[in-house]
């Protein structure tokens, strides 16, 4: 029989600890189909805490919140009523819920992290955590999060270096929060919205980082991005030796780089917005050493470059799949750093780029290209099965000059370079550089997954 205890600040709940084991089946289930699923908007989702949690007007009490957690034992809920509550604050205990029902503050008072979890299967939810330390070396943080099959929902967690430190955890997960770093800080020495090392099998979903340096992922496996929000960040999401994990339906909006794969195996991407990247290196995706990768049904939209190729695949026999995603308005759709084979481009829909396909060195012609749409196809269709009766060869012409001098690029499109690309084209002074040939080029665009 559970046991009720009430007070002016807040009230626990006594019951039986709860350690969730059907995390363990549910966490598996993301993972057990690679099929394509329905692609966000950059409208249709809802991202960050499920209603405002702000800091209301009038007069908050100042209380002690260490003192309850550790009366507390495993199982008890503490609701908490409004005020702001002094951190930091240390939870040891297995199964503690702390509810701050969306009107408590924690208050790290800019000492350490606010919160640290060293316990299973704790939730902590509805509140507004605040003012962590701002060391690197402390990682301070607005959770520092070091146990299995934690929860953490619907929180605000502003004015902290880090936002949430997940250190060889597995199973927790990380739902509906909203989280910026400190705000009088430049971008390149804030803090990360969500920091994952050598952590497996955590679900990250529905979040919204803003006003943050990265969202790191390294050294961790099987982890599961979906639903979440970045926006104005340096990295929307990067990856490093973190191998099986899936970034699906996200949105990344104003990035320098939405998501970048470095040494990091067979991950799903899936269903992914990624738009306005231009600051830095502009990349929507990035992959660098990377194999076994499904690239599938993303938008990438206005961004310096679309896919950015950089010994990828690391492992040749391991083929990167990039199909049916939409990379249009770039500068370059697709960039390769070297003279890279084992990609398979299949259905993609390459329109209103700049360049389509930029070789750094000389050909792209060693990787497989199949059935995409491109915009500058010229011929005909005239059985119309929707595939070109010729095949779509690109050919570099005035892009020659990139090679020589990258500066010469903000002249693209000036009177004069369009003058040379027709005489090159027309009576070429010197033999083009063949980019790639794709033998069945798509003649109009067809989404499968608007078609179904």
């Amino acid at each position: 029989m559970k046991r009720m205890v009430f007070s002016s600040a807040m009230f626990i709940v006594r019951s039986k600890t709860v350690r969730f084991p059907l995390l363990l089946v549910i966490s598996l289930l993301p993972f057990l189909s690679v099929s394509a699923q329905q692609q966000i908007s950059e409208s249709d989702s809802t991202f960050g805490t499920y209603y405002p949690i702000i800091e209301q007007q009038g007069v908050y009490d100042t209380l002690d919140l260490q003192p309850m957690i550790d009366n507390a034992a495993p199982g008890d809920t503490i609701r908490l009523e409004k005020a702001v509550y002094r951190g930091p604050v240390y939870i040891s205990t297995d199964g503690l819920v702390i509810d701050g029902q969306g009107k408590a503050i924690i208050d790290g008072q800019k000492k350490l992290s606010v919160v640290f979890i060293n316990a299973d299967s704790v939730q902590i939810k509805n509140l507004l955590l605040k003012n962590s330390g701002g060391s690197f070396d402390k990682l301070d943080a607005g959770v520092r999060l070091k146990g299995n099959y934690n929860v953490v929902e619907n929180c605000r967690i502003k004015e902290c270096l880090f936002g949430i430190d997940i250190w060889q955890c597995n199973f927790n997960e990380i739902i509906h929060n909203e989280i910026s770093s400190l705000m009088e800080r430049s971008t390149a020495i804030k803090g990360d919205a969500i920091r994952l090392w050598y952590s497996k099998r955590n679900h990250i979903i529905g979040n919204y980082w803003h006003d943050v340096r990265d969202m790191v992922v390294w050294y961790s496996l099987d982890n599961l991005f979906q639903n979440n929000k970045g926006e104005g960040n340096r990295y929307g999401i990067h990856f490093m030796y973190a191998h099986n994990n899936r970034i699906q339906n996200n949105l990344l909006l104003n990035n320098s780089v939405g998501v970048f794969l470095m040494y990091s195996e067979r991950t799903i991407m899936t269903g992914n917005y990624i738009k306005g990247n231009h600051i830095g290196s502009g990349m929507a995706l990035g992959m660098k050493e990377t194999s076994g990768n499904q690239i599938l049904n993303n938008k990438f939209i206005y961004c310096t470059e679309g896919i950015h190729i950089d010994v990828s695949p690391y492992v040749l026999e391991q083929i990167n799949t990039i199909s049916n995603n939409e990379i249009s308005f770039c500068g370059t759709a697709i960039y390769f750093h070297n003279n890279q084979e084992g990609n398979l481009f299949k259905r993609n829909y390459f329109h209103n780029n700049l360049l389509q396909v930029y070789c750094e060195v000389t050909t792209a012609r060693f990787n497989k290209w199949d059935n995409n749409y491109w915009d500058g196809y010229q011929g005909f269709d005239r059985n119309d099965d929707n595939i070109g009766d010729i095949p779509f060869k690109m050919y570099s012409y005035t892009e020659h000059i990139w090679d020589f001098d990258r500066n010469a690029r903000f002249f693209y499109g000036a009177p004069i370079l369009a003058v040379l690309d027709f005489l090159e084209r027309l009576a070429p002074f010197s033999s083009p550089k063949f980019i790639l040939e794709d033998d069945k080029p798509m003649y109009h665009w067809v989404d499968d997954l608007n078609t179904k």
